[in-house]
């Protein structure tokens, strides 16, 4: 049996490459088709048209000559193909007995093969078995293509690579293919969609307020009739994505379209307070304890922050505490536990619906995968003058798309609270009472005594890249002297450090664990070492 170069994996993943034959194959399938295709779909064809390539070039050079095996007799001036030696072509040119005691009399052939200045020499006419004689119709034999991996085997094997390449090459600048969500059309074949329908599209998402899918759009556009529905849609989507007017969402129920001038600021960029930059750092430092408060905090950017709890897909709500950064910028985490009550995505912007869970009011949201956070909420936080520190609920609704917010209200009543402010340039805290008509917790409520200060302090530290093991040593000896017992507890930390610099709990509590500086008190509470 011939060994086919496509059945290699060396082939796929080390010499394959994507000429102009295989674009010029694709464009030729895109046009038959006359319907979007997706990427994987076209990578197996390219595989399917290489497959088909190497058994027509087999056919061909198979059939110049006499496939060579050594079992059989040849004459001189025989034509010989030798598909170990790449198809080549050869003629005999000489023949003499050969003798061994292995393999008793047999025939030693010259053939001048192409290309070549010397003739070689091959068995001929050996009794012998051989992995190279084949019985029967020796053609066949060869050509049969038992045994052989399909396309799609090889497409399950090696398409990641093959697939990297398709889309390389389909995204030149001088490609005749269009993309839309991992799929492909030809321009010459997409529905004319103009200036005057992309108008008329945001004109639409304005009245209506809210973002609306390609099939509502359709609607009212008016594409010819006798384009089949999916090349309208892929058209349209195509259209609207490379005008810069319009913002693709995820929902519920698919992806929808809005305008970019219509949603909050918070959507399109993060916001400073929540702009975070991943530090190195040991988690063999973090004890059980910590690891434990790390779990409770939920913060977003822990390690593996981004991926769904499991445990949480289907529970009917979950609570989690609002931290400074958060509320600063007005939005909340988009964390192991909150990520599921949201529309699924990796990349780009979600939206949602809010609804208030004490005064019923609706409002949209806005979820940034790429940010792990949910906007939109700042007027909210405003209305019921939440503090850092409330506990938020989230809550599902019969409506996938619609998902409750609330807090746990209480009575109104001054409380002592930590207060931040700045000195001599340097983050200091003091307690001083301040109304709360909510729940909280009480190792992350924090005040804000000169907001501007604070802001400005927030530059420096980041424009410095103040270190978190600096802002820990700064900051903990000010929180210290705000407990009769000189303890901190490590939320605090967390709650406090987040104030000038976004920090994941994590590498403040591996630096609070590798500096003898502070020693462990126990439930989760530290004090400076004073020994």
């Amino acid at each position: 049996m011939l060994q086919r170069k496509t059945q290699t994996s060396e082939y796929w993943e080390q010499e394959f490459e994507i000429t102009q034959d295989d674009i010029e194959h694709l464009y030729n399938f895109a046009l038959e088709r006359g319907e979007p295709i997706p990427t994987d779909e076209l990578a197996l064809e390219v595989i399917r048209y290489r497959c088909r390539q190497e058994e027509e070039r087999m056919q061909s050079e198979l059939s110049r000559g006499t496939v060579y095996q050594s079992c059989e007799h040849y004459e001189i001036g025989e034509q010989l193909v030798f598909p170990v030696l790449d198809y080549r072509l050869g003629t005999v040119v000489g023949i003499r007995p050969g003798h061994n005691p292995e393999h008793g009399e047999f025939e030693v052939i010259a053939v001048q093969l192409e290309g070549e200045e010397k003739p070689r020499e091959f068995a001929a006419s050996l009794k012998a078995p051989h992995k190279l004689n084949q019985t029967g119709d020796n053609r066949a034999e060869l050509w049969e293509a038992a045994n052989l991996a399909s396309p799609e085997d090889l497409y399950a094997a090696h398409g990641t690579r093959v697939r990297e390449l398709v889309v390389e090459a389909l995204q030149q600048p001088d490609s005749e293919f269009v993309s839309y969500d991992d799929q492909w059309m030809l321009y010459d074949l997409l529905a004319e969609v103009h200036v005057g329908h992309l108008n008329l599209a945001e004109a639409l998402i304005e009245v209506e307020g809210q973002p609306l899918s390609v099939e509502r759009l359709l609607e009212e556009l008016e594409l010819p009739a006798e384009i089949p529905e999916p090349v309208k849609i892929f058209s349209l989507n195509a259209a609207l994505q490379r005008d810069e007017r319009f913002d693709l969402v995820h929902g519920r129920d698919g992806d929808l379209w809005f305008l970019r001038r219509l949603e909050p600021p918070e959507a399109l960029s993060t916001p400073k307070w929540l702009e975070y930059t991943p530090v190195r750092y040991n988690r063999a430092f973090l004890s059980v304890e910590l690891l434990q408060i790390e779990w409770e905090l939920d913060d977003e950017w822990t390690d593996e922050g981004s991926s769904t709890d499991s445990a949480s897909t289907l529970v009917p709500s979950t609570t989690l505490v609002l931290t400074y950064p958060h509320r600063k910028a007005g939005t909340l985490p988009l964390s192991s536990r909150t990520r599921p009550f949201f529309p699924p995505g990796e990349h780009g912007r979600g939206v949602v619906t809010f609804v208030d869970g004490r005064w019923g009011q609706r409002f949209q949201g806005w979820i940034v995968y790429d940010g792990r956070y949910i906007c939109g909420l700042r007027e909210w936080f405003e209305q019921h003058k939440l503090p850092v520190g409330a506990y938020i609920t989230l809550e599902r609704t019969a409506d996938p798309s619609v998902i409750t917010v609330d807090f746990r209200p209480r009575r109104m009543r001054r409380e002592w609270t930590r207060v931040a402010d700045v000195e001599d340039g340097r983050l200091v805290f003091r307690m001083q009472k301040q109304p709360v008509s909510c729940e909280y917790d009480e190792h992350i409520i924090v005040g804000e005594g000169n907001p501007e200060a604070l802001e400005a302090l927030r530059v420096q530290v980041a424009e410095q890249d103040v270190p978190v093991s600096e802002l820990l040593a700064a900051i903990f000896p000010e929180l210290a002297k705000l407990s009769p017992q000189g303890t901190v507890h490590a939320k605090t930390l967390y709650s406090a450090i987040n104030m000038v610099r976004r920090y994941a709990p994590g590498p403040i509590f591996a630096a609070l664990m590798s500096d003898r500086s502070y020693r462990e008190m126990g439930s989760g509470y530290y004090a400076l070492n004073i020994d």
